[in-house]
Parts: C-alpha cells; structure tokens; sequence
C-alpha cells in the first residue's frame, strides 16, 4: 500500500510546477481585480506587466531546455542567453514595486503589501527557476557543473539590471532602441565609481542577496529530493 501511494504521488516536477505557479499568478490577479473593484484606482495594473516581463526569461529558459537543436548550435545557443541575460532581471526588478506601498493609500496598507509581495513572489519564483533551467542546460553543453562564480556573475548583472531600470528608468529593449544613452550612463558609472559610491553599494547589496537566495532554494530542493527518496 505504501509503494502504491508513493507512486501515485509522483507526479512529474514540471506540470505541478507549472500548476503551482498558475494558483499563484491566478491569486495575484484576483488580488489586483478586488483592489481595483474595491477602490476604482487603476494604480497597481501596471504589476501585470511587470508580472509579464518577469515570465519572459522563464519562458526562454523552458523553451531553451526542451530544445537540443539550439543548445547543440553554438551561435543559437549564444543569442538565445544573451537575450535570456537581457530579461532576466525583470524577474528580480519586480521586488522594488514594494517602494510603491509608502505612496499609494486607497487602500489598507496590510493589503497592499500582500499584493505586493505577491507579484514580487512570482517574479523571484520565475527568476530562480529560469536561472536554475539556464545553469542546467551550460551543465549540460559543457559537461561541467556551474560554479558559483557563474550564479553571482548573474545575480550582479540583475542587481545591475535593476538599478538601470529602478532608477535610471531604462528597459531591456533600450539596449536596442537608445544603446548610445545607456551606454555612456553605464560608462560613467564605470569611470567613476567613488562618485556612484551609493549606486554599488545598492548593485553589491542586492546582487548578495539574491545568490543568497537562489542557493538557498537550490539547497532546499535538493534537500527535499533527498528526504523523499
């Protein structure tokens, strides 16, 4: 009876996943759908957005596992994780929407925050597991196990990431579309950083706290695969 049971609850990682980040997303979204039917304040709509920019590195690293063709393909393999490095700190930049809790008050504070918190939830959830989907599929062309140099190489581009799109107001497509203006922002930063002395100390900061947390959950996982074998 025992063995029959675990084998009925092992049910493949992916789809439970997939569901579970369904149930989450779905609970934000009636979050914001009763803050707005409640108040008629329309503030908090741009979090679907940033919901959405937060699941397009996901949606790259899951499409990227799942095909060989392209990881067998040095130069489509190489295009594929340059654009996944563009997007990947939308997942991550989503935590700085709770500087929006101080200045919006239509609505309980309490419920605010857990709308908040919500929304950066599922974009740190897509973030980790997009990074996670990425350091498997280098494992898997290289042969080698990613280091932790490589996972914090990352995470300091996305605290770089967020700083660019917190504060300097830029997005991923800005690479493209003003490459010349955020280039010389980044150049001077580069130049002279005792002058941006607040600016890396922000980058630095976040960018060890979320390696922090992506080994954290890894570790936590593996464990978890461990107690259930």
């Amino acid at each position: 009876m025992i063995q029959q049971s675990a084998h009925r609850e092992k049910i493949p990682l992916s789809f439970t996943l997939h569901q579970w980040f369904i149930a989450s997303c779905s609970f934000s979204y009636l979050l914001l759908c009763a803050r707005v039917v409640a108040t008629g304040d329309l503030t908090y709509v741009f979090l679907l957005w940033n919901l959405f920019l937060a699941f397009v590195p996901y949606a790259v690293s899951y499409w990227l596992s799942r095909n060989i063709r392209v990881m067998e393909n040095k130069w489509m393999l190489a295009l594929t994780l340059v654009v996944w490095l563009l997007f990947i700190p939308n997942s991550f930049y989503i935590l700085t929407d709770l500087f929006h809790l101080r200045y919006i008050r239509s609505a309980p504070k309490w419920f605010d925050l857990l709308l908040l918190l919500s929304f950066a939830w599922n974009g740190l959830l897509f973030g980790i597991v997009s990074l996670r989907k990425i350091e498997v599929v280098l494992q898997t062309v290289s042969g080698r196990s990613s280091s932790l140099f490589m996972v914090f190489a990352v995470m300091w581009l996305n605290a770089f990431g967020i700083y660019i799109g917190r504060f300097l107001r830029y997005n991923s497509w800005d690479v493209i579309t003003q490459p010349f203006s955020l280039f010389s922002e980044m150049l001077d930063m580069l130049l002279y950083p005792f002058a941006n002395k607040m600016e890396w100390g922000m980058i630095s900061c976040y960018a060890v706290f979320m390696t922090l947390l992506y080994i954290t959950v890894k570790k936590l996982s593996e464990n978890f695969n461990q107690v259930s074998k």
